[in-house]
């Protein structure tokens, strides 16, 4: 059973039946991208545990696969009590969908480096954290996905405006943020990490990644870094996933400085900017990976195949309309490249709809320009 369906749901949906497994798809929309692929699906509220639970209890799936951050997680230890695999584990996933728990973890029980930090409940905690950690800083829900909510705070006077949009990005009934020290780095990685359970850590070739909005725009892999800093991050990755038990793939981000790696975040799922594989980067793409950890088949190595690119296609203003294309003929055009469109029902402004992927030989700077392109060829209507 997965819990959250959309674009990252649906190729692993793709992946799990390859694999010959029955597959049973949840979200809180009808129609969403994993229902398209799946043999069963429920339209549930995820974070009402009557609800939850009473699907559960309907289907008694062997595996339970948390996608998204808006999850009643409490109900996963009591899964497991019933024999339920859930993934990665119970642990890890009421960890992780919430920015407390896990930067907690990862800085004072695993002893990681981290940015400074500070939580707040309301606004005068937000400023009296903001004069502690110092500006520039940045601000983000703990509980929220794909940049919702993140702001950057550069003077006092952005406090307010910070706080609400924390407020209106915030999923699930916390209204708690998270204030961040800015960190000087040089650039920010995605470290894609496959536990298994019988097997060793392995990690995929480093994924570089830029923003904006505090949402994925592009991703290249691999990234170029000191073998130093790639030694420590994988050491950080390894320390971390270890710590909150379980099988599958973990997307690590990290931001890397002049000194080395400091970690960001932690997703116990498949990642976006890890869509980037699907251009055939490595030997399994993330989805391949994730499918096969969970399922206890083993992966005895992981090696980069070629270089490759992903840049997202965005909806603009166009809101709750289905959505149509204009521009494929011109981006298929393209040698060496790919398009993905989630088939998500309906839009929303900087609403993530499809993917251009390019791959080769060629310098991943120059991958990450030509998907750009071929992703701006495309209009969503």
């Amino acid at each position: 059973m997965l819990l959250g369906a959309g674009e990252l749901g649906k190729e692993l949906v793709i992946a799990l039946q390859r694999l010959g497994q029955y597959v049973i798809a949840v979200d809180s929309y009808s129609g969403a991208p994993g229902m398209q692929v799946a043999h069963e699906s429920e339209v549930i509220d995820m974070l009402d545990a009557d609800a939850l639970n009473a699907v559960v209890a309907k289907h008694k799936p062997d595996l339970v696969v948390p996608e998204i951050e808006a999850i009643r997680t409490e109900c996963f230890y009591d899964f497991e009590k019933q024999g339920i695999q859930v993934v990665p584990s119970a642990k890890a996933a009421n960890y992780t969908m919430n920015r407390k728990a896990i930067r907690d973890l990862a800085a004072i029980e695993v002893g990681l480096l981290t940015a400074k930090y500070k939580y707040a409940t309301t606004l005068e905690e937000l400023i009296e954290s903001v004069k502690i950690v110092g500006t520039p800083c940045v601000v983000k829900p703990l509980m929220s996905s794909s940049g919702k909510g993140q702001s950057v705070i550069k003077t006092m006077e952005d406090c307010e405006t910070a706080w609400n949009y924390a407020l209106e990005g915030s999923r699930g009934d916390i209204k708690e943020i998270i204030v961040e020290a800015f960190v000087d780095f040089e650039y920010e990685i995605t470290l894609l990490t496959v536990t298994q359970k019988d097997g060793k850590t392995l990690f995929c070739p480093p994924i570089g990644h830029t923003q904006d909005r505090g949402d994925y725009r592009e991703s290249w892999q691999p990234m170029a870094m000191k073998a130093e800093h790639l030694k420590e991050a994988q050491r950080m990755a390894s320390e971390v996933t270890k710590a909150l038990t379980g099988e599958g793939i973990w997307g690590v981000e990290f931001f890397i400085t002049k000194d080395g790696p400091v970690f960001s975040e932690l997703s116990p799922r498949p990642h976006d900017t890890g869509m980037v594989t699907l251009a055939g980067t490595q030997t399994f793409n993330e989805f391949e990976l994730h499918a096969r950890a969970i399922l206890g088949i083993p992966i005895p190595q992981l090696e980069l195949v070629r270089n490759g690119a992903s840049a997202v296609i965005l909806a603009t203003d166009v809101a709750d309309t289905e959505p149509f294309f204009i521009g494929i003929d011109k981006a298929a055009s393209y040698p060496n490249s790919d398009l993905r469109f989630f088939g998500k029902p309906t839009t929303r402004p900087y609403r993530r709809m499809a993917v251009a992927l390019t791959y080769g030989t060629e310098d991943v700077v120059e991958l990450t320009k030509k998907a750009r392109e071929v992703a701006d060829c495309i209009s969503v209507k």
